[in-house]
């Protein structure tokens, strides 16, 4: 075999917490696995985001309520929402579609779905973070959605009931009960609600140990080893070639690759229907008075959360491309949302000002399963701002497809090919 060449069970095409998650899984379960990534672990989404792990979020982004206030968005470059103006056919249709999900059935089957799959992440990475001493600075003590307006709080009244059929707690609180729940929040705040199966984490930590464990269990994780092309037979990729023009051989293939994957396997005449929706955010020391729990502040969109070793606030969606610059003006909302809501809503220093691209498919639900017109080639990606809440899911059930055991969720609502096309040859 030639020293430019290398062979595994599987080759995995990215090391985001997506990818570094079906390794694990996989190394467990005997497979030898290498991990190539254009950068490094969690050089992408998985870094920069909140880290938050929360099933909360079962309710998808398309909703009806979303499609009014986005008319109220429309222009505005530091909105929650934002969409740069441009002539893009993919991102046009991918917004129709996105418009044309936004409606009461298709909201209620998103849900469904995604709170299967987030129900059991939470449960697998809890198992994981205990059985394999994971130091992340993870805490399952809930989340808080936040709230300043009376009339945004009553759009929610409905909510404990809609987490309790989905078997999750929600709880009202009124202004001294949140007063009391976390006392970094300003007099400005009436209400909210108390996500108690929500938990948190940091991101980037956890990305690390992850990476620990895919090499303690004799895994390979490739830098610098940006995909070039594919080989491909029949219905089988039989290798993949990076940059350097090193060739690695297996008998699956999972692509791990994010935002990224459009472009990628573009090569193999499939299209996937993902979008990067790019998020921001901004990493303090931790100020004085720094919230206990993770928080949502609502009106604005943004979440905050700290850890002992620092404070992030986060979120916003930006449909701009691959675009990679800093918006200051979103920057600078992402503060003036937290000086709306806390007391002390910045730390005294900045560590990162960060940007990056969540992989966002129209109807809100990960594509996880085999790629439509092959026997090898597995997906797992499109798991939009839900990147880290889902990850463990996913691992095991790329392994369960993988090796043809039982899974312990449905896997049919993730099935690539239900948005998935592979062109014609």
């Amino acid at each position: 075999m030639s020293v430019n060449s290398q062979v595994a069970d599987v080759v995995i095409l990215g090391a985001g917490v997506i990818g570094l998650s079906c390794a694990y899984q996989l190394l467990r379960a005997g497979q030898s696995v290498i991990v190539l990534d254009r950068q490094g672990p969690g050089a992408g989404s998985s870094h920069g985001n909140c880290g938050t792990l929360t099933p909360s979020h079962a309710p998808p982004l398309a909703e009806p309520a979303l499609l009014r206030r986005a008319l109220t968005w429309i222009g505005r470059s530091d909105a929650p929402l934002y969409i740069k103006p441009r002539l893009d056919p993919a991102l046009l249709n991918w917004l129709l579609r996105f418009a044309l999900r936004c409606r009461a059935s298709a909201v209620e089957e998103s849900t469904r779905a995604r709170a299967a799959i987030l129900k059991q992440s939470s449960v697998i990475l809890e198992s994981m973070i205990a059985d394999s001493g994971i130091d992340c600075e993870y805490r399952a003590e809930g989340l808080l959605y936040v709230f300043r307006d009376y009339q945004a709080l009553d759009e929610y009244a409905d909510l404990p009931a809609q987490m309790q059929r989905l078997g999750l707690s929600a709880k009202l609180l009124d202004r001294a009960q949140m007063h009391a729940a976390e006392p970094a929040l300003n007099d400005s705040v009436i209400g909210g609600l108390l996500h108690e199966n929500d938990a948190q984490l940091r991101p980037d930590r956890y990305v690390a140990e992850l990476t620990r464990l895919v090499l303690e269990y004799g895994g390979q994780i490739v830098e610098q080893a940006e995909v070039r092309s594919f080989e491909r037979s029949g219905s089988r990729v039989r290798a993949v070639t990076t940059r350097d023009g090193r060739r690695y051989s297996a008998a699956n293939i999972v692509s791990a690759l994010g935002a990224w994957s459009p472009k990628l396997l573009a090569e193999l005449g499939l299209a996937v229907p993902i979008q990067p929706g790019k998020g921001y955010s901004i990493t303090y020391t931790r100020p004085a008075n720094a919230p206990r729990l993770p928080l949502v502040l609502k009106e604005r969109s943004v979440c905050v959360t700290s850890w002992d070793s620092g404070y992030r606030i986060g979120s916003t969606m930006e449909f701009s491309g691959y675009d990679d610059g800093l918006n200051e003006r979103r920057l600078a909302a992402l503060e003036r949302a937290a000086r709306e809501y806390l007391v002390d809503p910045v730390g005294p220093t900045v560590m990162e000002r960060w940007q990056g691209w969540r992989p966002m498919v129209y109807d809100d639900l990960p594509l996880i399963g085999l790629a439509p017109g092959f026997d090898n080639l597995w997906l797992a990606t499109g798991h939009g701002m839900l990147g880290v809440s889902m990850s463990a899911a996913t691992g095991v059930l790329i392994r369960q497809l993988m090796l043809g055991q039982s899974t312990d969720i449905d896997p049919s609502p993730y099935e690539p090919k239900r948005v998935v096309k592979l062109k014609a040859a």
